[in-house]
């Protein structure tokens, strides 16, 4: 299976998505703090986490006893990266042609322009 399609699936879930909310704002939470802040079992969570490591949306540190979790941003930026980099590019081109006829139109062509005028 695509690892993009293991996101998807992992994020089509309110609670894992509440999952990592809750890490966005507090790193490092140990499982039983997650545990706490959602009213379904602790097992639960615990097979929400599973499926959020799975996918790499989620890092485990483990440190004896304690397993400290983490949101990991890297899948998240390559679905990003994947469907918004070629359009952004796009629309920045576009915003900056738009730019220069408004300057254009408030202060008269550029000196580019005017070079061009004139060597012709």
């Amino acid at each position: 299976m695509d690892p993009l399609d293991l996101v998807f699936q992992a994020l089509a879930h309110p609670i894992r998505r509440a999952i990592l909310d809750l890490l966005k704002r507090r790193p490092g939470l140990c499982i039983n703090d997650i545990a706490e802040q959602f009213d379904v079992s602790r097992i639960a969570v615990l097979k929400h986490l599973r499926v959020l490591e799975e996918c790499q949306l989620i890092i485990v540190k483990k440190s004896g006893r304690k397993r400290a979790v983490f949101f990991n941003v890297v899948p998240i930026q390559a679905i990003y990266d994947r469907w918004t980099t070629e359009y952004s590019a796009f629309w920045a081109e576009q915003a900056l042609d738009l730019k220069a006829q408004l300057e254009a139109s408030i202060h008269g062509p550029g000196p580019d322009k005017q070079i061009q005028k004139s060597s012709s």
